[in-house]
C-alpha cells in the first residue's frame, strides 16, 4: 500500500530554509571546494541504503550538481561553480536541521535543502544533462572521448540556426501561397 504525504512550504518556511543554507555556508568558508565535494560525495554515499525514495532521488540530484563540479570537459563558468558550491556546503554541517542519525526523518531536511538548491539551479542542471546526453551520443558515433563544452555548444548553434533556416523557408512557402490566392 502506499501512502503520500504532501506539505507545502510557504514563503515564511522557505526563507528560514534559506537561513539556515547562508549559515551553513558560512561555516563552510573554512573548507575547501574539494572539501565541500568530499563530504556532499560521502553523504549520497552514505544514504543510499535503506531511504524513502523521495530522499533518493533528491540524492540523485545531489550527485548530478557534484558531477558538474568535477567534470573537466564540462567547464562549468565561475559564478556558476561558485553557486554550486556554495548549495554544496550545507551537506558539510554536521549539525544540520535534523539529524541525519533519526530513522528515516533524519534525511528529510537534506532532501529538501537539494530539492531548494536543484530548483535555484534548474537550467545550470539542464544544460548539464543536455552536455552529457550530447557527449554520449558523439563519442558513441565518433568514438572520440573529449566531447567539450565549446563543441556542444556549437552544435546547439548549429541548430538554432537550422531551425531559423527552416522556419523562414516555411514562412515563405506559406506567403508564396498565400499570394496565388
Amino acid at each position: 500500500m502506499a501512502f503520500e504525504v504532501t506539505f507545502e512550504l510557504k514563503e515564511s518556511d522557505l526563507e528560514h530554509f534559506r537561513a539556515v543554507m547562508r549559515q551553513a555556508q558560512s561555516g563552510a568558508k573554512k573548507l575547501s571546494e574539494q572539501e565541500i565535494l568530499t563530504n556532499a560525495k560521502e553523504l549520497s554515499l552514505e544514504v543510499k541504503q535503506d531511504v524513502p525514495e523521495f530522499v533518493r532521488l533528491r540524492l540523485e540530484k545531489l550527485q548530478t550538481l557534484v558531477a558538474m563540479i568535477e567534470d573537466d570537459e564540462w567547464q562549468i563558468p565561475e559564478q556558476e561553480r561558485s553557486d554550486v558550491i556554495n548549495a554544496l556546503a550545507y551537506f558539510s554541517d554536521p549539525e544540520d536541521l535534523v539529524p541525519d542519525d533519526i530513522p528515516v526523518l533524519g534525511f528529510l531536511d537534506d532532501a529538501i535543502m537539494i530539492e531548494l538548491v536543484a530548483e535555484e539551479l534548474q537550467p545550470d542542471i539542464e544544460a548539464f544533462g543536455e552536455f552529457c546526453a550530447y557527449r554520449e551520443r558523439e563519442e558513441g558515433r565518433s568514438g572520440d572521448s573529449t566531447i567539450t563544452r565549446d563543441e556542444w555548444l556549437a552544435s546547439k548553434r548549429r541548430e538554432l540556426h537550422s531551425r531559423m533556416r527552416n522556419r523562414r523557408s516555411s514562412r515563405r512557402k506559406r506567403s508564396s501561397f498565400r499570394s496565388i490566392f
